[in-house]
């Protein structure tokens, strides 16, 4: 098999290797590092560079080419390595000096001397020791040194290789399928089955080459079967390095966990540790303080930690949006975390302290998660550390998403099913807001699993309702009211009257996302009467609004103006601002239904003014765009502009993708009705990006036919 990495590398590297590069201040000798975890492909990498360069007539000197073996358990020294850089350069025998210090000294004055351009390549180093000697005291030559650490203390230019992409993976194992027989066809026939395997392989070179082997070896087996072997195994490094499939161009064997091996071997202990507990987190990508908190350690502590992991590549990291170190998340390739809990589950004083960093990040994550949820409404509220605002919580939420969804899958496991239940209640608000809904559900199943098994029927119920609101927000309506159901029962059979209420107006609300109003006002009319009964005032309120909607949906108007007004009359008399807005801002919504625009109009100002008063900046771009939908019905289409630009002000600062793409929607709408085609257009095709970052493809889909349909 030839060359296995990525063209785009060739192209970074090769121009360097050029007599027309400058020679800097900064790098008297020009030195180049290929740097990249074990199996990236770096020496594949050096040898085609060093090919593609000869061909071009750049080192008519030739190429010197020495293994360092620097990750075996005899590495080269530089010592050893200078005899063999002799032997190539025609000194041995008689003539070889017999001291080490001759011996450089003749090395450097032949290289000296040569005026023919020469590339010396020194392959596998592991310390700076093994190379440094070896460089030339010219700078005419040309040195690529390939090494797993980065040399970040010398004045060296780096190539940091990375896995290949899934399109690179695949075309490496069809066309080393290919290359043996044309008529394998196995990669054509099974297209998903490869990529699979491709996956499985972490797009490693190495992988792919040793998967490649094995698909050569059965070759009356489908590629299927393989994919089969890892999922069942559960780690890609079992299976494949029982494939037997000999060594590689270099004559190296193609096996992956002694590479693996050796790599972690060499690290000290305290990142040989940070290392196996990284590799338990439940995200593949893990922030900064929750891997402090994974180990146990202050998060100025484990940064350099994770930095010296990185220089290894045993750990990659992705930049934060604000810079900031404890914004940055790292990434463990799946080949590394597969190899570091197979370490941790073979040694008990491993797996006993991997259990304590579990427990400790699941604590972590639920103090996390709590602080944040409560900044989610946007009200005014003293900050919950550490979080010093809205947008600060819904950042780290963002962020640490994946592990946060992941850690809830342990409450299958008897010993987090408590924390990892109650972390599940931390995040079913912001899953639902973020449009998450695949992660909600999972989230709730996996809760109301862990309820079951520890006899919790309250827990359960509560989890059943996490789990109807996702459902509902998801349009899975059917499924969302059989959820509640069961939570009602559950609640009816412990005699808990207020959350058999609340479990009556969800109901509702699913009755009425699907579009069933009439079904949703017997749903609203339950829930109502028992706030009434057992005297919660403010509840009531709330369930005579969502009357108000349901009977506007169904056409009953006048019926639906007087709920809201019961509603409003409730709220005021509790001195209730927040709720007397809301109450504004539904009756606002029937007013305009009803024809009443002006009314509708002065009713949303009311709302809007209240949302202000009270610091509800959510409730505020709410009906500042309710106001801009009243203002174009009235035929005030540049007014309407205006008040839909305050909207989208607003759901920007609070980054809630899905107000502002159903605002810019309806800015579009303004734009069109004062003849602003070009404006409608923009703002339908923006509507559309916002709608695909808020999980909603078919409204993006929709918002683009939208701005099609835009006159030129």
């Amino acid at each position: 098999m030839g060359f296995t990495g990525r063209s785009e590398d060739l192209d970074r590297l090769l121009p360097h290797l050029s007599p027309g590069e400058d020679d800097t201040a900064a790098l008297p000798l020009l030195i180049f590092a290929v740097t990249g975890m074990g199996g990236v492909g770096k020496t594949a990498l050096a040898v085609e560079v060093a090919h593609r360069a000869r061909a071009k007539g750049w080192f008519p000197g030739g190429t010197l080419f020495v293994d360092l073996r620097g990750y075996d358990e005899d590495p080269a020294t530089a010592d050893q390595a200078v005899l063999a850089l002799l032997d190539a350069l025609g000194v041995r025998n008689a003539n070889l000096p017999a001291t080490t210090e001759r011996q450089y000294d003749t090395y450097r004055a032949l290289l000296a001397e040569r005026r023919d351009r020469m590339l010396l390549i020194l392959d596998n180093a592991s310390d700076p020791a093994q190379y440094l000697p070896l460089l030339p005291g010219t700078d005419h030559h040309r040195v690529l040194i390939t090494s797993r650490d980065r040399p970040d203390a010398l004045p060296v230019r780096l190539i940091d290789l990375e896995t290949l992409t899934l399109d690179d993976s695949v075309a490496l194992v069809t066309r080393a399928l290919h290359d043996t027989d044309e008529r394998d066809d196995r990669p054509v026939r099974e297209p998903e089955a490869l990529r699979e395997l491709a996956d499985f392989c972490g797009h490693l070179p190495l992988a792919l080459q040793i998967a490649a082997g094995m698909l050569r070896r059965r070759r009356h087996r489908d590629i299927t079967s393989l994919v089969a072997e890892i999922r069942e195994a559960g780690d890609a490094t079992t299976v494949l390095d029982h494939g037997s499939p000999g060594t590689d161009l270099y004559g190296r064997p193609l096996v992956l966990r002694p590479v693996l091996e050796t790599s972690y071997r060499r690290l000290p202990p305290d990142l040989a540790r940070l290392l196996r507990l990284l590799c338990l987190a439940p995200g593949a990508e893990t922030g900064t303080e929750t891997i402090a908190a994974l180990a146990g350690l202050e998060t100025d502590v484990t940064l350099p930690l994770l930095e010296d992991l990185a220089a290894a590549h045993l750990v990659s990291s992705l930049p934060s949006a604000d810079g900031s170190a404890t914004g940055m998340l790292w990434r463990v390739h799946d080949l590394v975390r597969a190899f570091g809990t197979g370490v941790v589950a073979r040694d008990a004083e491993s797996r006993e302290e991997g259990e304590a960093a579990r427990e400790r990040v699941v604590r972590f994550y639920i103090e996390r998660a709590h602080a944040a949820s409560g900044l989610l409404s946007g009200l005014p509220r003293d900050h919950q550390r550490p979080f010093t605002d809205r947008a600060q919580a819904v950042a780290w939420l963002d962020r640490e998403r994946s592990g946060l969804v992941a850690a809830v899958q342990w409450a299958r496991e008897e010993r987090f099913a408590d924390t990892a239940a109650l972390l599940a209640d931390c995040l079913a608000r912001y899953l639902n807001w973020r449009r998450h809904f695949d992660d909600a559900i999972a989230v709730a199943h996996a809760a109301r699993k862990a309820a079951r098994q520890a006899g919790d029927r309250r827990r359960e119920a509560g989890v059943l309702n996490d789990l109807g609101q996702a459902l509902s927000k998801a349009g899975r309506t059917e499924e969302a009211i059989d959820a509640y159901t069961r939570a009602l029962d559950l609640f009816q059979t412990i005699g808990d009257r207020r959350e058999e209420a609340g479990l009556w107006s969800n109901i509702g609300n699913a009755l009425a996302l699907a579009g069933q109003a009439r079904k949703a006002i017997a749903a609203y009319t339950r829930a109502r009467d028992l706030f009434q009964d057992i005297g919660d005032r403010y509840h009531e309120a709330m369930l005579w609004m969502s009357l108000g909607v349901a009977l506007r949906d169904a056409g009953r108007t006048k019926k639906a103006i007087k709920a809201c007004t019961r509603a409003r009359s409730l709220f005021q008399a509790m001195g209730d601002g927040l709720g007397e807005a809301m109450a504004w801002g539904s009756l606002g919504n029937i007013l305009e239904r009803e024809g009443n625009v002006k009314e509708a109009i002065t009713a949303h100002m009311c709302a809007r003014a209240l949302f202000a008063a009270a610091g509800d900046r959510y409730g505020e771009a709410t009906e500042w765009g309710n106001v801009g939908n009243a203002l174009h019905r009235a035929g005030r289409a540049r007014e309407a502009i205006d008040a839909h630009g305050k909207s989208l002000e607003i759901f920007r600062e609070f980054k809630d993708w899905y107000g502002e793409a159903v605002t810019l929607d309806n800015l579009a709408v303004a734009h069109k009705a004062a003849r602003q085609h070009d404006q409608a257009r923009a703002a339908h095709l923006q509507a559309a990006d916002a709608f695909t970052r808020a999980n909603a493809p078919t409204e993006a889909a929709q918002a683009r036919a939208r701005a099609a349909e835009q006159p030129e």
